[in-house]
């Protein structure tokens, strides 16, 4: 899982009254930008789509940070549909922003009506739907393989014993040519040269909690970034 920073250098007077609180008093004004922040989703299940928790997780540590979040996802057919009961393949097959549409509780757009110009940031939760149904693989290679040189984190790069059941990602990493950083589920990595920030999720094996306390140190790492 992993968030895009962009500087936003520029913005029309009626975004600034949209996104701005403003506090007056008889020496000063004090104008509080709230970040924007896009999500994207890729769907509505770890093995098809994003990643149910991690996304609803991202959404809780934006919404406690108070940042103005913008929901998409593709509006194209998933790759396939697959039964979670079973992890099989299952008829009909689905799309994405239909699926994507429940975890955003209708609140969404098609990807292709986000601007770049109009957010701070971007975050893409993980999910077999980020390889699937976005580009190639799990959402950190997304960044290695768009942004050469940056620094991501998949978690640790052993099995150690089944807890990193995805060690293997952090290989394919490195072939990409970007560096893997080791980091624990409930830590995050920020490359600052980049603006990238990345942690692993449920790449690890672990309790629901620590996902969630890797997702809050994410998004505190890349709202530190718009700031």
């Amino acid at each position: 899982m992993f968030p895009l920073y962009r500087s936003v250098f520029k913005r029309s007077l009626s975004a600034l009254h949209k996104n701005a609180s403003i506090t007056k008093d008889m020496h000063t004004t004090v104008i509080n930008m709230k970040p924007n922040v896009a999500v994207v989703l890729s769907g509505c299940g770890v093995y098809d789509g994003s990643e149910v928790h991690e996304s609803s997780a991202v959404l809780v540590h934006l919404s406690r940070a108070g940042a103005a979040v913008a929901i998409f996802a593709p509006d194209t057919n998933q790759l396939h549909t697959i039964n979670h009961t079973k992890g099989e393949t299952m008829e009909p097959n689905r799309n994405v922003l239909v699926e994507s549409a429940r975890i955003a509780r209708g609140k969404i757009s098609p990807l292709s009506n986000l601007k770049a110009a109009d957010f701070d940031a971007v975050v893409f939760p993980g999910g077999f739907g980020a390889a699937k149904n976005l580009l190639c693989c799990i959402s950190p290679v997304i960044a290695a393989k768009v942004i050469p040189g940056c620094e991501v984190t998949v978690g640790q790069e052993q099995e150690d014993g089944g807890r990193w059941p995805y060690a293997g990602t952090a290989g394919a990493i490195k072939a990409m040519g970007a560096t893997h950083v080791p980091k624990n589920v409930t830590e995050s990595h920020t490359d600052m040269k980049h603006k990238i920030v990345t942690t692993p999720a449920f790449m690890c094996e672990t309790k629901f909690h620590e996902v969630f306390d890797g997702i809050g140190k994410m998004i505190n790492g890349v709202l530190k970034l718009v700031k």
